[in-house]
């Protein structure tokens, strides 16, 4: 009976951790870290058409777009020329997550003095580079368009 706990828990291991927090399907990580309106609306375009090729065959699929950068300015409120695909997006598509690098948001508050106000459906993380790192750690697939 050990052997097979022992067995059971080795397998479990393989698992990547984000299965077990999305559930099973596809992950990918889209990186954006150029301030270029025409490179935002590729990533958007690639996260659209990603995720009508996984629905249509049935397959669940998670994606996180992660901006860091002169990429932030995707994200920012006031800024950001995808601003309003971003917001059709983020009522539309609840596997869809964009994520905004908090060093960046950083820098750019001690250059400016003021601080980063981003879209609504922005949610910040510590460093855009380790959270893709970590993403990609957990088994994500990783694009860069």
């Amino acid at each position: 009976m050990k052997r097979v706990a022992f067995a059971l828990v080795a397998i479990l291991m393989l698992i990547p951790a984000a299965a077990f927090a999305e559930g099973e399907g596809k992950h990918v990580a889209f990186h954006v870290d150029e301030n270029d309106p025409k490179l935002m609306n590729l990533t958007l375009n690639n996260v659209r058409n990603v995720t009508a090729y996984y629905e249509a065959q049935g397959i669940p699929v998670y994606i996180e777009v992660v901006a860091y950068g002169p990429g932030l300015n995707m994200l920012i409120d006031g800024k950001s020329p995808v601003a309003d695909r971003i917001s059709v997006m983020g009522l539309e598509m609840e596997n869809v997550t964009f994520a905004a690098c908090a060093n960046t948001m950083n820098n750019m508050k001690k250059k400016t003095g003021k601080d980063v106000v981003l879209l609504d459906e922005a949610t910040i993380v510590p460093s855009g580079v380790v959270r893709l790192i970590e993403l990609q750690e957990q088994g994500w697939a990783y694009i860069r368009p």
